[in-house]
């Protein structure tokens, strides 16, 4: 975004998105009417179909429809790793997976499409105060905010992974 700083000169900024934002919501919404049953990925193994349904697993876990249990090597690495969650920069390609949100079954485009918008709505309307307390898997405990920006973050990950 561009934010001037007072002067004529404008600044580059990237303001921090976070799926609480209605826009940020809005413009992963338009970002997802642009995949289709033959979007090809840019990296990684999944289908367009299998990654909306990882997506919506993980939205799963942020509204607290499941709790996966916290990851050994999370707890020992989630310290050092923390920040690549809910810092500026998005994720890497084919950053590593936990195996519980692997989705290996070919999935039915619109249906996993309908419910991933639905799990979005779930985790805007609900709010920072609707967020799950239990502990991210690899990241442990997290606040809102936090969510909201690694959830962001999560959806722009994979929304790239198909080019959009």
């Amino acid at each position: 975004m561009i934010i001037c700083n007072g002067g004529d000169i404008p600044l580059n900024i990237h303001l921090m998105n976070n799926l609480f934002q209605s826009q940020a919501l809005e413009e992963i919404y338009e970002r997802i009417d642009q995949l289709s049953p033959s979007s090809q990925r840019n990296w990684g193994k999944m289908s367009v179909s299998q990654m909306m349904a990882h997506c919506s697993a993980a939205l799963q876990m942020a509204v607290g429809e499941t709790k996966p249990p916290r990851l050994f090597i999370g707890r020992v690495l989630a310290p050092f790793f923390k920040k690549i969650y809910t810092n500026e920069k998005p994720f890497d390609k084919n950053s590593p997976t936990d195996k519980s949100f692997i989705v290996a079954d070919e999935r039915t485009f619109e249906t996993e499409k309908e419910k991933l918008k639905a799990l979005l709505h779930t985790f805007n309307v609900g709010g920072e105060t609707k967020c799950t307390t239990h502990p991210h898997p690899f990241f442990g405990s997290l606040n809102p905010k936090e969510w909201g920006i690694g959830m962001y973050k999560h959806m722009d990950h994979h929304l790239r992974q198909f080019g959009v």
